[in-house]
């Protein structure tokens, strides 16, 4: 385990070593942060913060993975859809600053581009000599084969993912912070299956390159995290959203927990049906069910603060990724034996 230690070690004092001249770079370059009128009234001395610092957790982390990995096509498909999702990200920021606006690249060309990084990454699944099209429902025991239904499954796990990532990306440190646990617990899932599979093979070898891409990422994250805490000096944009967003889907994807993600990324969800929920209320009856939606708005508009708000969100999911690893570690030999 020691590539493990090693890539999230360096991935970590990467990211804080560079990060304040990153941040001055982008402050130079005038790329701040555009707010939505329509957010929160206390986000707009936010404006023109330093964004897209997505890109130091994406490079803090490839680099250190890169040089200690075994290039095993589960790792290569995971830091393919991971960087695939952050070149989306990147082309979206790209726009809004170019514009000046907070809307960029439109919602049917994301959809469109999540599609295409859903079929590269089931080319690369096709090499692997686990693939199978089955889905594992935990405490059931049962093992639901999709066939053809697969594949729009697979894309309804990467751009759902992803989407509730973008999503949970309002306010200081909180999508950092979520992604970090749910990393942690992926971690944990290839951890132990690495230690307990007892094979000195390919599939260990598998494990171990999975545990070195993850502990990277998760260095990456804590190292931007230093910076973006409240109060922010760097958002990670779309780019690290959709770039975080993405490795969580891949790490289910790879690890065959994608029903495991419903807890892993429980406040993804969270935030996904709070907006959901709001959009539909006030459609039919014209009445709001939160405050202000997403959910983390509407706690902001009840007056809490913003640290208040992103700790406990970091408590749920805590509980939600311990839940999930549970529940992995009941059903261990279902999901390794699949």
């Amino acid at each position: 385990m020691v590539p493990v230690l090693i890539a999230g070690l360096l991935a970590m004092v990467a990211a804080v070593v560079i990060g304040p001249k990153f941040i001055e770079r982008l402050r130079a370059r005038n790329l701040g942060q555009q707010i939505r009128a329509e957010g929160p009234a206390t986000h707009g001395v936010k404006q023109g913060t330093p964004t897209m610092g997505g890109i130091l957790i994406v490079g803090s982390s490839v680099i250190p993975f890169l040089a200690l990995s075994q290039y095993t096509t589960e790792a290569m498909t995971v830091l393919f859809i991971m960087v695939g999702c952050a070149a989306i990200g990147f082309a979206d920021d790209y726009l809004k600053l170019r514009r000046r606006h907070s809307l960029g690249l439109p919602g049917r060309w994301k959809m469109v581009f999540l599609a295409a990084v859903t079929a590269g990454a089931v080319l690369l699944l096709r090499e692997t000599s686990t693939f199978d099209t089955s889905l594992y429902i935990p405490v059931t025991g049962w093992n639901i084969e999709l066939g053809a239904l697969y594949y729009p499954f697979l894309f309804l796990v990467i751009a759902g993912t992803v989407n509730g990532a973008n999503l949970t990306d309002g306010i200081d440190g909180l999508l950092a912070g979520v992604a970090t646990i749910a990393l942690l617990t992926f971690l944990a899932i290839v951890g132990i299956s690495w230690l307990r599979s007892g094979d000195p093979g390919a599939r260990s070898d598998v494990y171990l390159d999975l545990a070195t891409l993850a502990a990277a990422l998760i260095g990456g994250a804590i190292g931007f995290l230093w910076y973006n805490a409240f109060p922010a000096e760097v958002f990670m944009g779309d780019t690290g959203s959709m770039a975080l967003g993405g490795a969580i889907a891949g790490f289910a994807v790879v690890t065959d927990t994608e029903i495991l993600l419903l807890l892993v990324g429980g406040i993804f969800v969270i935030e996904v049906l709070s907006l959901i929920i709001q959009v539909v209320s006030f459609k039919r009856t014209g009445r709001r069910v939160f405050l202000m939606a997403p959910i983390h708005h509407h706690f902001e508009m009840k007056a809490w603060s913003e640290t208040k708000v992103m700790v406990r969100f970091w408590i749920i999911c805590a509980i939600l990724c311990a839940s999930g690893f549970a529940l992995f570690y009941r059903d261990f030999l279902h999901f390794v034996e699949r």
